[in-house]
């Protein structure tokens, strides 16, 4: 008689999965969804705040960043990395989270590291407050070795039309942009960056896995203030790739490169011997969120995010010109 197959003989441990489940259910937090565990996630909405609204979506990952996490063994920071590249992406449109869901593919289900990523997930939408509504745990032993992962995002959130970012009608020459510093290196240009990391620097390892700062709040306070006609959130392209996207063809981007870049982009040129054109083209050079404002309220505009506890820098201007795309 032929031997009879079991899922569990098979490589995919239901138990584990469930309890998974569990635990994300029972965690302490009011950014896990009600739902949680059901067929489909959800939040109600107060839409008789909404004149016109539009629903906005994003998904994004974390990429080799992940390794990272696996070469130090810490997985709670990657989870925030997660949120903040969705999120950070919604908030420069104006647009704030409501929800966020998370996929998580693995080779075989290990309690302790999935809890971590789960903790850091959490974590994350509640710094961007919003909910985790759902999420999905697929074991996948024939794709996936052992403990090897990959985690994917999405979010969705509300926006008026009227106040959607960015204005690129209402852009002109000479218009300022401002910076808002990033944590570190984000979650952009790893596959460059671990290549580039002496092996033995254990300190740039860590400061590596420096978690995505997140937005949301941010924003919340400068979308009000007057003269903001765009934001980008700088990730793979860096600064000129990112802000590019948001202006018009007749206008062109000029940084001033007066802020202080932080040590672990020198250390990442240096160590992999990077010419300073590629460094600019794939990090974020310590700039993670980049704001547009009209030259005639730029300074109002200075005053009043200082004033609300967002440090923002003057990083550069518009001039009139072709713009480079790519």
């Amino acid at each position: 008689m032929e031997k009879k197959q079991t899922y569990a003989q098979a490589g995919v441990d239901i138990e584990k999965g469930d309890r998974f489940a569990e635990f994300i259910a029972k965690f302490p937090s009011k950014a896990i969804g009600k739902g949680l565990g059901g067929f489909a996630g959800g939040v109600e909405l107060e839409w008789a705040r909404f004149k016109r609204p539009v629903l906005l979506s994003c998904t994004d990952g974390v990429g080799t960043k992940l390794l990272v996490a696996q070469k130090l063994g810490v997985f709670d920071t990657v989870g925030i990395d997660l949120v903040a590249m969705n999120v950070n992406d919604l908030a420069v449109c104006g647009c704030f989270p409501e929800v966020f869901l998370d996929y998580i593919a693995i080779g075989k289900i290990e309690d302790g590291l999935l809890q971590s990523l789960i903790k850091g997930v959490i974590a994350g939408c509640e710094e961007a407050e919003c909910v985790l509504a759902g999420g999905e745990t697929a074991e996948m032993p024939d794709l996936y070795h052992g403990k090897d992962f990959d985690l994917a995002g999405f979010c969705v959130g509300l926006v008026e039309k009227d106040q959607m970012l960015p204005r690129p009608d209402r852009m002109a020459s000479g218009d300022a942009v401002f910076g808002v510093a990033s944590s570190g290196v984000h979650s952009n240009g790893y596959s460059l960056a671990r290549k580039c990391v002496p092996a033995e620097d254990t300190a740039a390892w860590r400061e590596l896995l420096t978690p995505t700062r997140i937005y949301v709040k941010t924003m919340k306070k400068l979308v009000p203030l007057a003269g903001l006609q765009g934001a980008a959130h700088i990730t793979g392209g860096g600064l000129y790739g990112n802000i590019e996207r948001i202006l018009p063809p007749h206008l062109q981007l000029r940084l001033d490169w007066n802020w202080k870049i932080p040590e672990i982009f020198s250390k990442i040129e240096k160590g992999g011997n990077v010419d300073r054109e590629e460094m600019v083209r794939v990090f974020n050079m310590g700039i993670g969120l980049a704001l547009v404002v009209s030259a005639a309220q730029a300074d109002a505009f200075q005053k009043a995010a200082q004033a609300s506890g967002v440090d923002v820098v003057r990083i550069g201007a518009l001039e009139a010109g072709a713009l480079r795309r790519g």
